[in-house]
C-alpha cells in the first residue's frame, strides 16, 4: 500500500538518536519537553526482543531546532527521515503524549511502513470543555512563563506519592523542561493542544495498543476509550492510580502490557480486541 498522505522529508531535521537492543525495530517517540532518555527504563524491558530506536524531537535535547514554528506534519517528516536514514523497511512506534499523536499521524501517512502502534497517554475526541482546558494551560504559560507553571504541570504528570518518594526524578523532568527553548516548548504544546485525531483516526489500520493512566486529567480513560473504539484493531489498557508520566513513574507496569503486545502474545487478531483494566 503506497503512502496515502505523505509528508516531504525536505521539511525534516536530522534528529539525534540512540539504538539499543536486537530484534524488530521500534521507534520510541517522547512528548512535550522530554528527551529520549525518558524511555530508558522501558527499553530495559524491550531490548532483548526489539531494536529500540529513541530520538530527541526537533528542538529538544541534542536535536537541532530550525528557528521557526513547526507543526505535526514536520514531526512526522522527522520520523520518516530517520527511518530512511537507517534504511529500515517497516517499524513499530510507541509514542507518549504528543508522541502518541505523531505515531498515528505517521501510520496514516505511511501505512505500508508501520507494523504496530502504541498510543500512550495521549488525547483525541476532546469536547469543547476539554479543549478549553488544555488551551488554557498553554495560555497560562504564554501569559506568565513556562517556569511559573512548572509545578502545576508536574502535579498533572505525577502522583503525589511518587513526587514525595522520588524528588530526583521530579528534578530531572523539571530540568528537561527548563532546558528546552521556551518557544519550542510552547510550539509543541500548541500542537498537542490543537491536534484532533478524531476525523481521521479510523483510517489507521495498524494493530494498536491504547494505554493511559486512570487519573490522567488531560488524557483520561473517557477519551482513550473513544480512541480505541475508533481504531479498527485496538486494545485499551487503563493503569489504575496512574497520572500522565507513566514512563518515568511506572515503566515496569507499562512494559507488562506493551511487551506482550509487540511480540504478538496479545489477542489482536480481531477488531476491538479484548479490553483490559489494571
Amino acid at each position: 500500500m503506497p503512502a496515502t498522505n505523505p509528508v516531504s522529508t525536505s521539511r525534516a531535521v536530522e534528529c539525534v538518536y540512540s539504538i539499543e537492543g536486537k530484534g524488530p525495530p521500534v521507534f520510541l517517540v517522547h512528548g512535550i519537553g522530554a528527551r529520549r532518555v525518558t524511555w530508558s527504563k522501558l527499553i530495559n524491558h524491550l531490548r532483548d526482543h526489539f531494536t529500540c530506536i529513541s530520538y530527541d524531537l526537533r528542538g529538544h535535547g541534542e536535536s537541532p531546532g530550525i528557528g521557526k514554528t513547526f507543526g505535526l506534519d514536520e514531526l512526522v517528516a522527522d520520523v520518516e527521515a530517520l527511518r530512511e536514514k537507517l534504511k529500515i523497511p517497516k517499524i513499530s512506534i510507541l509514542g507518549h503524549s504528543l508522541g502518541g499523536m505523531i505515531g498515528p499521524a505517521y501510520a496514516r501517512a505511511y501505512p505500508d511502513r508501520i507494523e504496530k502502534l502504541g498510543l500512550l497517554s495521549t488525547a483525541a475526541f476532546r469536547t469543547a470543555d476539554d479543549s478549553a482546558r488544555v488551551i488554557g494551560v498553554v495560555k497560562s504559560m504564554e501569559n506568565t512563563s513556562v517556569p511559573a507553571q512548572l509545578d502545576m504541570l508536574v502535579n498533572r504528570w505525577f502522583t503525589d506519592d511518587f513526587q514525595k518518594a522520588n524528588p530526583d526524578v521530579i528534578a530531572l523532568r523539571k530540568r528537561q523542561v527548563l532546558d528546552t527553548n521556551p518557544a519550542v516548548f510552547l510550539n509543541v504544546f500548541h500542537i498537542y493542544a490543537e491536534t484532533e485525531m478524531a476525523p481521521w483516526l479510523h483510517e489507521v489500520r495498524a494493530p494498536a495498543m491504547v494505554l493511559t493512566g486512570e487519573m490522567d486529567g488531560g488524557c483520561n480513560p473517557r477519551l482513550n476509550q473513544q480512541i480505541a473504539d475508533a481504531l479498527p484493531t485496538s486494545k485499551l489498557v487503563i493503569l489504575k492510580g496512574m497520572k500522565h508520566q507513566i514512563l518515568m513513574e511506572a515503566p515496569e507496569l507499562v512494559a507488562s502490557h506493551v511487551l506482550p503486545f509487540l511480540v504478538g502474545r496479545e489477542d489482536n487478531a480481531h477488531p476491538q480486541a479484548a479490553r483490559k483494566v489494571r
